[in-house]
C-alpha cells in the first residue's frame, strides 16, 4: 500500500467510485453509491464526501454530515457511508478514511461520530467496532446506532 490520501469527491473520481467493488454478501448492507452523492444536491453546506487514493487509484468512498442543527441528534455528526473496495478491504483503507472523518468533526467542534448500521453477519458492525464505534442504541426499525466520543 502506498500513500493514502484523502480527496473531495469530483467530476474526475465519481466514475471510479461508482465501480468500487464489494464481497460477496456486501450489498446487502448498502445502498448504490448514487444515493449516497445525491445527498450532496439536497444539502450542500453540510454534507462531507470524500475519496480516499493510493497514489492515484480511488479505493474508497466516505460520505458524512456536519449539521449541529440536525432535529435528530444521531444526524449532526454522522457518518452515512463507508465503501472500501473489494480488494482493499484488511488494509487499513477504511481505518484511515474514519480517522480524517473524525479530524474534521474535531475541526467542526462536534464531540462525537455517529453512524447507523444494519446488524448482522458480513455486515459492518465488526469493522466499526474495531475502529472504536461502541453502540448506543437502535433506530425505530431495529438499526444500530453507535458512536465514537472525541
Amino acid at each position: 500500500m502506498g500513500e493514502l490520501r484523502l480527496v473531495e469527491l469530483s467530476a474526475s473520481t465519481i466514475v471510479a467510485v461508482n465501480n468500487l467493488s464489494l464481497k460477496p454478501g456486501q450489498e446487502q448492507f448498502l445502498a448504490p453509491v448514487s444515493y449516497g452523492i445525491a445527498a450532496t444536491v439536497v444539502d450542500p453546506q453540510t454534507t462531507w464526501q470524500r475519496v480516499v487514493l493510493d497514489a492515484d487509484e480511488v479505493v474508497a468512498f466516505v460520505s458524512a454530515n456536519f449539521d449541529d442543527e440536525a432535529p435528530v441528534e444521531h444526524f449532526q455528526s454522522v457518518l452515512w457511508r463507508i465503501n472500501v473496495d473489494a480488494d482493499d478491504q484488511g488494509r487499513g483503507v477504511g481505518r484511515f478514511a474514519v480517522e480524517q472523518l473524525i479530524e474534521e468533526a474535531r475541526k467542526r467542534g462536534f464531540d462525537r461520530v455517529d453512524v447507523i448500521y444494519e446488524a448482522g453477519e458480513g455486515g459492518p458492525e465488526a469493522f466499526f467496532q474495531r475502529v472504536g464505534f461502541t453502540p448506543v442504541g437502535e433506530t425505530e426499525y431495529g438499526e444500530v446506532i453507535a458512536e465514537i466520543r472525541l
